[in-house]
């Protein structure tokens, strides 16, 4: 229920004054049955715009740190997500990995919508970064259609960091949906995986027209990071010139 009035009432109605989001082929995602909506994520206003506009309702799986935040702060964030139906995910490591697997496929399973973002993290630059497997496992375990999604100028709109969204035009783009029906039964082979996955994410840079790079966006995050540390205890502790 709460879903419904943050979709109808609340949280959409204000997206949709707020964004003007351009929607274009909304008719690919199915009116019925379960499906894989598996887009790119440039911004935390990307877990409402896609709701937002579509027909049926979509669970996403959400990082576990939105529902386990401290304080009033922390408990009313965790209170949101659960009421709108999201469902936590650990990405703290390969058995997080399988529980979080777990539970697409139970969504999937009652037939519904299911929403992912192959990079498993959003980006921080704005570019589209290497897929995760976890998709494809999915998308081969239950058998089911994966709808390729762009969303466009979300970035822009809110990148990571920014508390309140500016104004700037945003487009959410669908694609045809992906059949992997002739891989079925192969969900074991690593190479089957990862063709599916390189697929799926092709077929969103195909609609975003994002620079993709072929790397982890988490390993390039933590690498930036680590630079950045690096420098900043240069600043703090320059090194004294030898005599």
């Amino acid at each position: 229920m709460f879903y419904y009035v943050l979709k109808y009432v609340l949280l959409g109605p204000l997206l949709r004054v707020v964004f003007r989001p351009r929607i274009e082929g909304l008719d690919h995602v199915p009116g019925s049955g379960a499906a894989i909506v598996a887009g790119n994520h440039l911004s935390f206003s990307d877990h409402f715009l896609m709701p937002a506009v579509l027909r049926r309702r979509i669970t996403f799986l959400a990082k576990a740190e939105y529902f386990t935040g401290p304080g009033l702060k922390g408990r009313l964030t965790a209170f949101f997500f659960r009421s709108a139906g999201q469902i936590p995910v650990d990405r703290s490591g390969k058995e997080a990995g399988q529980a979080a697997i777990r539970e697409g496929l139970g969504v999937l399973g009652r037939g519904e919508l299911l929403g992912i973002y192959p990079e498993g993290t959003r980006s921080h630059d704005g570019r589209l970064y290497k897929g995760k497997v976890g998709v494809a496992v999915m998308a081969l375990r239950a058998g089911v259609p994966v709808v390729p999604c762009a969303m466009i100028g979300t970035f822009e709109a809110q990148p990571p960091g920014r508390k309140i969204p500016k104004l700037h035009p945003v487009v959410i783009r669908f694609g045809e949906p992906l059949d992997f029906s002739r891989y079925a039964g192969m969900e074991g082979e690593k190479a089957v995986l990862r063709a599916v996955t390189d697929e799926i994410v092709y077929a969103i840079l195909s609609l975003s027209g994002q620079e993709y790079v072929d790397r982890y966006a988490a390993d390039v995050k933590a690498e930036e990071a680590e630079e950045a540390e690096k420098a900043a205890q240069g600043r703090r502790f320059p090194r004294l010139p030898h005599r």
